[in-house]
């Protein structure tokens, strides 16, 4: 699996509203989603190794920020037919995995990615109650090792975000596997 690491998005973009379905059929809106504090956004899949090392983190994340009245959601763009093990149905048995309590939605037609600037998994947006970009980069400063952590980012994020600080200064990209666009082949 190539590393590649997240682009550069300019902090301040809007986020483009959107509806999704999650693996059971059920449809969420960013907009019905959006907490008072702001929106976090993980566009995660489930076979990436990057992302496997991450969903615990990203949870407790998630719950510390839900107590600020920031929402989280999970968007999965893998959907695609060399890509099995990332099918709505193995997104069923990723959230009993992983004790998921955010939404974890299906972006089939890849444009809510597309429209983020996401290019890999996990690739971590977090945006303000102004609904403006704050945050985009890593969940901490060693995805492979939890224990090893010494900066946890995101979550000094969401809480500068809370605090109504300036956004972070230094924004650390994101990394993991690219995302599987729809004219992905194997090699």
């Amino acid at each position: 699996m190539a590393l590649i690491k997240s682009a550069n998005v300019a902090l301040g973009t809007a986020l483009e509203h959107f509806t999704l379905e999650d693996p059971f059929g059920k449809q969420f809106s960013s907009q019905e989603l959006f907490g008072k504090g702001g929106f976090l956004i993980a566009v995660m899949c489930n076979h990436c190794p990057y992302s496997n090392a991450i969903w615990k983190r990203l949870e407790a994340v998630a719950q510390f920020a839900q107590k600020l009245d920031i929402s989280t959601v999970a968007i999965n763009p893998n959907i695609h037919p060399n890509y099995p093990e990332d099918s709505p149905s193995h997104m069923i048995d990723k959230i009993k995995e992983m004790e998921i309590e955010f939404p974890y939605l299906i972006d089939e037609k890849q444009e809510v990615v597309k429209s983020l600037g996401a290019v890999c998994t996990p690739d971590i947006f977090l945006f303000d109650g102004a609904q403006k970009l704050y945050y985009h980069g890593r969940i901490d400063d060693n995805w492979r090792d939890e224990q090893s952590v010494k900066e946890e980012e995101l979550r000094e994020a969401v809480m500068s975000l809370f605090s109504k600080q300036e956004s972070p200064k230094i924004q650390h990209p994101s990394q993991g596997c690219s995302i599987k666009w729809e004219n992905t082949v194997m090699g």
